[in-house]
């Protein structure tokens, strides 16, 4: 996956949603704290962490079955005549991947005439580049040749053939100009500044290079900062020679989703859908979202049978490759798309903040955040690209979600924060085909990416808060009447009100600092139109339709957004 920050309001949301907590969601929150297992779901962290995951190959599909197993010993029964054939049911989808898989097995590089390595598998497990190819079995010996950046300009007029080339810079890139003047390999070392990695000398982030064919593929290989290093002085003092041994494997393979369904009594076709992706290596970047999205879904079987659940409308839980099987659950049936609500993505939820540094957030759905970023906002390092008025996406999800983190974090200390919309994992797929959808993550983590992504950097803890809270909101989204609909409702409208006064005050400053009273005043009603709308997208929170009460709180929280706005920009 992809990815600091915190809601200006954070803290007065706090205050306001924990006085508001209902007693449905106090229910759940109990019943939660006692039925959701953190050691189950680190147990499948272990599991899924232990293996290199691409989708297609044996990690992936080991993880996949491994989470099929979670299911069945709680009840969940293999589908056999579609969603229909029972309340706990699951399948695992299987398709012809259009590409090769691949999977690393071992690898170590020597320089000639050291007794250890500069490197090697056991202790660097993303050493070799995604789809780099095997050396013969004893390895190979060459010389190393150094280009800098390692673009096609730096490597004219070098003599290649036979050599192993090392640049700065991203292995794909490197690897191609290489290969194509008659190089044997390619070497890269290329960290971004969020890993830290002049204090985290030994960590490497995995990469790629592209894949041709059986016949001509050749490696690549990764460096952490000490390696590059070493290798660097080595180069300093006369010529270099490496002894290099790969062992991957490249393979047809088919790709697996593995989809369960708790079905909804009254509503089955609308549905609120959770996602975790399987592939890639790390233990919080994704086995701690395979983990608690398993957990989540025992519990859940387990409070149906008890009937300490009944779900009026379907909750389902997916597991895949990133992006490209939300992707497809959305797309492959038009029918099922139509009544997706809600799509909320587990990615890095795990994390223990005090070892990674890596802060709780939720990406919040395109607001006007977005677009003028300022006061506690931030992006994260992952960054954001630029949104337009045009692009906003008014939805009450955003409040509603973050105030049951935000209840969670009263009752436990838990750190709660947000970020502006950014893109990059399972919620963007939802947001393009125009339903709500958000992603819970950690970060900035200065092991992301890294083979430093192991175990001990996941907490138990963690993965319980994020599952609490994202169950919680499943939970009152999947069973509100009209009473919990307009509580909800109330709630999001405090948070709008909260939001346009810390907005008005920060508009003050910007004028007094010199800034266009104009334009604070349209950002003012910028974020007065998205809270309207959003508050207008509520009426289908209950799943008896919404009747009068439920409207009459809706139009009320408008008013009073409209009012307080008008107020606001006539004081600028």
């Amino acid at each position: 996956m992809k990815k600091l920050l915190t809601l200006s309001c954070s803290l007065l949301l706090l205050t306001a949603v924990k006085a508001q907590t209902s007693s449905s969601e106090k229910k759940y929150a109990k019943i939660l704290e006692k039925t959701f297992n953190e050691q189950q779901a680190y147990n499948t962290v272990w599991f899924v962490e232990q293996r290199w995951r691409l989708a297609g190959n044996s990690g992936f599909n080991e993880s996949i079955y491994q989470v099929e197993k979670i299911l069945q010993q709680a009840g969940f029964t293999k589908e056999t005549n579609g969603e229909a054939t029972g309340i706990l049911t699951y399948r695992i989808e299987k398709r012809p991947l259009k590409h090769v898989t691949w999977e690393p097995v071992d690898a170590s590089v020597y320089i000639v005439g050291d007794k250890e390595p500069l490197l090697q598998f056991k202790t660097n497990r993303n050493m070799i580049a995604m789809y780099s190819a095997s050396t013969p079995a004893a390895g190979v010996t060459a010389e190393l040749v150094y280009v800098g950046k390692g673009s096609a300009k730096e490597l004219e007029g070098k003599d290649l053939k036979g050599k192993i080339v090392m640049a700065e810079t991203g292995i794909g890139g490197v690897y191609n100009n290489a290969i194509k003047s008659g190089a044997i390999g390619a070497i890269a070392y290329s960290m971004p500044r969020y890993n830290q990695p002049a204090k985290y000398t030994n960590s490497i982030q995995f990469q790629g290079i592209t894949y041709t064919d059986s016949v001509n593929q050749k490696w690549g290989l990764l460096l952490s900062y000490a390696a590059k290093e070493k290798l660097k002085a080595a180069l300093d003092k006369g010529p270099v020679s490496l002894k290099v041994m790969v062992n991957t494997k490249i393979y047809t393979s088919e790709e697996l989703t593995l989809v369960a369904n708790v079905r909804g009594k009254t509503k089955p076709d609308e549905r609120f859908v959770f996602s975790a992706h399987v592939q890639e290596p790390g233990a919080n970047d994704n086995a701690s979202g395979v983990g608690t999205l398993a957990e989540m879904a025992r519990t859940t079987a387990e409070l149906v049978q008890k009937k300490k659940l009944t779900p009026q409308r379907t909750i389902t839980f997916l597991w895949g490759d990133e992006i490209v099987s939300t992707h497809r659950y959305i797309h492959d049936d038009s029918v099922r798309a139509k009544g997706i609500k809600w799509g909320l993505s587990l990615d890095m939820v795990g994390e223990d903040i005090q070892k990674t540094g890596g802060t709780f957030l939720i990406e919040k759905m395109p607001d006007p955040s977005a677009i003028w970023t300022r006061g506690n906002e931030k992006h994260t390092e992952w960054g954001g690209g630029e949104l337009k008025e045009e692009n906003l996406f008014p939805h009450y999800f955003n409040d509603l979600l973050l105030n049951r983190c935000l209840n969670e974090a009263a009752i436990t200390g838990w750190v709660v924060r947000t970020n502006p919309f950014e893109g990059g994992s399972d919620h963007t797929p939802f947001l393009n085909a125009k339903i709500p959808g958000l992603l819970m993550w950690h970060f900035t983590d200065v092991f992301y990416h890294t083979d430093a992504d192991r175990l001990d950097m996941v907490s138990p803890v963690e993965m319980k808060h994020v599952a609490k809270s994202a169950l919680t909101t499943a939970y009152l989204l999947t069973t509100a009447n009209d009473k919990t609909a307009t509580a909800l409702i109330n709630d999001i409208t405090r948070n709008a009100l909260q939001r346009l006064q810390t907005e008005f005050d920060l508009s003050k400053q910007a004028i007094q600092a010199g800034g266009d009273k104009t334009k604070e005043q349209h950002i003012l009603q910028v974020w007065c139109d998205w809270y309207v709308k959003a508050l207008g997208t509520a009426s289908d929170i209950s799943t008896g339709g919404g009747g009068k009460t439920v409207q009459q709180s809706i139009e009320k929280g408008q008013q009073q957004i409209k009012e307080q706005t008008g107020v606001y920009i006539s004081q600028l």
